[in-house]
């Protein structure tokens, strides 16, 4: 590779020119391309429709539910949300599937938030914790 002796020359030569004072440096102008904003604004946008509420009751309508519970842990925000669902839709299936099957109900309202974490179990597997 480099010998010591020249990466060290490499390296002062580089802070010097970065050092340096320069009177003549132009100020880069700052433009925004119509795409930037577009990305911008989409991750900026507003989810105010999103609710704990809106989720759970989707959550109920779609999975046929009998308990969900949807807890919004961005502060009111509606970017993150950690749910417990409990369907008798989720037997014989394993957690990825289970997990595929919220996420396929939810796939609009997903692709608006920021953090989504589903638990999901059977109603045995729910009575036996709650027990």
């Amino acid at each position: 590779m480099f010998s010591r002796n020249s990466s060290l020359t490499v390296l002062s030569r580089s802070c010097r020119y970065l050092l340096r004072p320069n009177n003549n440096i132009q100020r880069a102008s700052f433009s925004l391309t119509a795409r930037s904003h577009a990305a911008i604004n989409a991750a900026m946008a507003d989810t105010s429709g999103i609710t704990a509420d809106s989720l759970k009751n989707k959550l109920t309508e779609v999975l046929q539910a009998q308990h969900v519970e949807v807890e919004d842990l961005s502060g009111g925000c509606g970017q993150a949300f950690q749910a417990v669902i409990v369907s008798p839709q989720f037997e014989s299936k394993t957690m990825l599937a289970r997990h595929r099957l919220v996420n396929s109900a939810l796939k609009a309202e997903i692709a608006a938030i920021h953090a989504w974490t589903p638990k999901c179990y059977t109603p045995e597997q729910w009575q036996a914790l709650q027990q």
